[in-house]
């Protein structure tokens, strides 16, 4: 009976097993997959969020020429490689484009998406301004210019990489062009006036949207900013946002501004504006020193956390200024071709006097007596001859009862005009 009762109660348990089976083990190893996914993500995710180091333009230049770069090239070439070096950057960079991504860890992050939103601003602002500096008509600046303007988080087809791949390809058939014999190339000084013109405006945005996150607005004035055009105060999560999108416009313009150096350096160096340009791209320059904090701090004065923003905002502020004291000194004329109000400001000028010496075969009658050398009156007084207006016997005339006939020839020319032909205030 014993037994019986045994072998039931086994055969009751192995029925319950397989009809309610026990699946707690499962969740050990399913757990152990989320915890390296995260690991990995995490990983991938500070490794991607590095912004990539500056480049040459002159060997950016070289390597996109190729064999071609032995050869000289037109105005313009170190500018457009440097474009192309700055799009294929968001294209190479460790993660590729992030922008549009929509998976992670591409969908957590938001610092390196805003860097690429900077960089890619540049980019397009740069390529508009291309047809302008171009000497000839390319009809392949216009469609780099519309494969820029694209929207930045398009993922479908097509999708902001193949768009960036087309600008790319567009770009490269336009650089062959400047390395054949006859290409156009740049104009000197064309469009970098305008162009320089919408760098200050971008600057002049981004300095507003740093300033915002400081909340003492004492120190925006002491800053030189304009407290009442500031927008609402950023919220402190989009602190970070704003100024990674500032280090990733600092990026790209400090090295387009040196390929424009490069290409227009004697154009800068007639205008004298050399030193101002080396200036503002070492402005620029700074916005790219290492920030060695885990998150962008929002501190206050001389407390113990620093205010990234403020600093970002100081650099951009400069860099602003200088965008546009540059402006000002490229649409100035020339010093040689002043403005006629410049001229007419300046008042008369006397004519010069020119020594004039008489020839003695010279015709006309001889100076007066008054105005005889010493050697002619030593002359005139041993002859016995009495120059005139020096008689010692003549009686003096009085004033009022000369008339012309008595006044010597030369007093007569001196003589004042009357009240009628004279100065008004005589009168």
């Amino acid at each position: 009976m014993a037994l019986t009762e045994k072998g039931a109660a086994r055969r009751r348990r192995k029925v319950e097993a397989l009809e309610r089976p026990d699946y707690g083990w499962i969740w050990k190893p399913l757990l152990a997959l989320v915890v390296i996914y995260l690991l990995v993500t995490v990983a991938l995710g500070i490794w991607w969020s590095r912004p990539p180091a500056a480049f040459d333009v002159e060997q950016a230049t070289a390597e996109r020429r190729g064999e071609a770069a032995s050869s000289p090239a037109a105005r313009g070439a170190v500018t457009t490689t440097s474009l192309m070096t700055v799009v294929s950057t968001l294209l190479d960079k460790p993660g590729g484009y992030l922008r549009n991504d929509i998976a992670p860890p591409g969908l957590w992050l938001d610092n390196m998406p805003q860097w690429e939103l900077g960089v890619l601003n540049q980019a397009r602002d740069l390529s508009r301004a291309l047809p302008a500096m171009e000497e000839g008509d390319h009809p392949v600046l216009e469609e780099v210019v519309e494969r820029l303007d694209g929207s930045s988080r398009d993922w479908l087809y097509p999708s902001t990489e193949q768009r960036l791949e087309q600008a790319l390809v567009a770009l490269d058939e336009y650089l062959v062009a400047l390395g054949e014999s006859g290409g156009a190339g740049f104009a000197a000084a064309a469009g970098l006036a305008a162009w320089l013109e919408q760098v200050a405006w971008r600057l002049d945005d981004l300095g507003l949207r740093l300033s915002a996150s400081v909340g003492s607005r004492e120190q925006l004035r002491n800053l030189d900013i304009a407290t009442g055009d500031l927008p609402p105060r950023t919220p402190w999560y989009r602190v970070d946002d704003i100024f990674f999108e500032a280090r990733g416009t600092g990026w790209a313009l400090s090295r387009l501004l040196e390929a424009v150096r490069r290409d227009q350096a004697d154009v800068l160096e007639r205008a004298g504006v050399s030193g101002e340009w080396e200036m503002l791209v070492a402005e620029l320059e700074r916005t790219q020193r290492r920030l060695w904090s885990p998150v962008v701090l929002n501190g206050s004065g001389f407390g113990i956390f620093a205010n990234h923003s403020l600093v970002m905002a100081n650099h951009v502020i400069r860099a602003r200024d200088l965008a546009r004291d540059l402006v000002a000194a490229l649409e100035a004329p020339p010093a040689g071709l002043a403005a006629p109000e410049a001229l007419e400001d300046e008042g008369p000028v006397e004519p010069p006097v020119e020594a004039v010496e008489r020839s003695e075969d010279a015709g006309g009658e001889s100076p007066p007596p008054a105005l005889a050398s010493p050697e002619e009156a030593r002359e005139d007084e041993r002859t016995g001859e009495p120059a005139p207006l020096s008689e010692p016997d003549e009686a003096p005339v009085p004033e009022a009862d000369q008339d012309e006939s008595t006044i010597p020839e030369a007093d007569q020319d001196e003589a004042p005009a009357s009240p009628a032909e004279g100065d008004p205030d005589e009168e």
